[in-house]
């Protein structure tokens, strides 16, 4: 979930920053040197990496970890943060009092104060989990410049002039657009079965906020869905919160009565997989395996992995080297991934195309918003950009045809209506 941004406002401060790769430092590739030259220079980031964790006095022993979270272990985003923070735990052999760990921190002052209280009791590094913590987790790193602060969803560390701010987040769109794959084949076989017709065939989704983090999620799965279905038409919803368990159900049954059959969210409870279950619609869920409570309407849920970033970040604290401001990784560094399939749900040959599209986003020849798979009121996006207008905005991110979504900053970008979907606020 969390939480997350308008991107038209991070448009200008993005731009800037085009030639630096989500988790990159941006510099230049250097001449290609002979085995000799690469030993050296090997031998010498060794060493340096030496003296950084000695200068930093740290260990796997001594270190302290704060994390701020803004839900608990009963919403799905959350805990596949603590899921993260426990596999960084058991990676690097911390003990259960080296990690502090505070719930449900509303983005206020709370957390402001949370990011405090970390440091005073001796935190090295703190995260935070939420778009919403960002400015506070910038006060206290600040006040607090000898510890490091990480925040989930944000955009503002590169340009805050902070060192120890950092911003931090994954590719989900590239799950959410394989999860969109898996949907589309149902959708497909419902329309082989005769149970759906083509232009009837609209599907459902249930949007926490119309933030581009959420306008990206919803794009990239029906761009998925498309991919096997171009006929398919979406119809999204806002809860205007990220966890409202009854008001992802009223929101999915209210899709459903409006004839979707098939329902998707970004919301991090079960309501609306619950209320799928309950109507006998299909469904794909967001952050944990939804099967538990809609065993024979779920399909899967893209999710993401944090112990990857968890570990490498307080790692760096450890060994005293660097972190970068922006930190972004997908499906190639299994940061982000598909749930179990559900084999009482899923179409015939839905694991076999999964393999295929994964693969394919792997190698890098296929880009979830590759340009020419969608029109932007009815022209392609590169014609809307020479148009000029608002959507002069975009022209940093298009390029070699497609949008390169989270590559300038580790937050996404993508917060475009494309054709074929509709967006209703509550």
């Amino acid at each position: 979930m969390k939480k997350r941004i308008l991107s038209l406002v991070l448009a200008a401060s993005m731009a800037t920053m085009m030639l630096a790769g989500c988790g990159g430092s941006g510099a230049a590739e250097a001449p290609a040197a002979d085995e000799t030259t690469e030993e050296t220079a090997e031998e010498a980031g060794e060493e340096a990496a030496e003296e950084a964790g000695e200068a930093s006095g740290l260990t796997a022993e001594t270190v302290k970890v704060g994390v701020i979270y803004v839900g608990d272990e009963n919403e799905g985003y959350t805990e596949s943060h603590m899921k993260g923070i426990a596999a960084m735990k058991a990676e690097l052999g911390l003990s259960d009092d080296q990690v502090i760990e505070k719930t449900n921190i509303g983005e206020d002052e709370a957390c402001h104060d949370a990011a405090a209280d970390l440091a005073e009791q001796g935190c090295n590094i703190i995260f935070a989990n939420s778009f919403g913590h960002e400015t506070y987790m910038m006060q206290a790193a600040s006040e607090y410049p000898d510890v490091q602060f990480c925040h989930a969803t944000g955009y503002q560390a590169a340009s805050s002039g902070l060192p120890n701010m950092h911003n931090y987040f994954t590719s989900i769109y590239e799950a959410r657009y394989v999860s969109g794959v898996v949907a589309g084949m149902k959708l497909a076989e419902m329309v082989a079965a005769g149970d759906v017709t083509e232009d009837a065939a609209k599907i459902g989704y249930v949007g926490a906020y119309p933030y581009a983090e959420v306008v990206s999620g919803f794009t990239s799965f029906f761009l998925g869905v498309r991919s096997i279905c171009p006929y398919a038409t979406m119809e999204v919803k806002y809860t205007n919160s990220w966890a409202d368990m009854s008001m992802e159900a009223q929101v999915a049954k209210e899709l459903i009565a409006d004839n979707c059959v098939l329902i998707s969210q970004h919301a991090d409870t079960t309501g609306a997989p619950s209320a799928c279950e309950e109507l006998g619609v299909p469904c794909v869920g967001y952050n944990v395996s939804m099967i538990e409570v809609a065993p024979n309407a779920a399909l899967t849920s893209p999710t993401n992995n944090w112990a990857p970033y968890y570990i490498y970040a307080v790692q760096s604290v450890i060994d005293g080297t660097p972190m970068d401001a922006d930190w972004c990784k997908g499906l190639a560094d299994g940061s982000v991934e598909i749930t179990e399939l559900n084999e009482n749900t899923i179409a015939e040959g839905t694991a076999e195309k999964v393999a295929e599209v994964e693969a394919a986003i792997k190698d890098g020849s296929l880009h979830v918003f590759d340009t020419s798979t969608f029109t932007v009121e009815g022209a392609s996006l590169e014609d809307k950009i020479a148009e000029g207008g608002d959507y002069a905005a975009y022209a940093d991110f298009v390029s070699d045809g497609y949008f390169h979504e989270s590559e300038a900053t580790s937050a996404p970008a993508f917060d475009i209506i494309i054709d074929g979907i509709t967006a209703v606020a509550e």
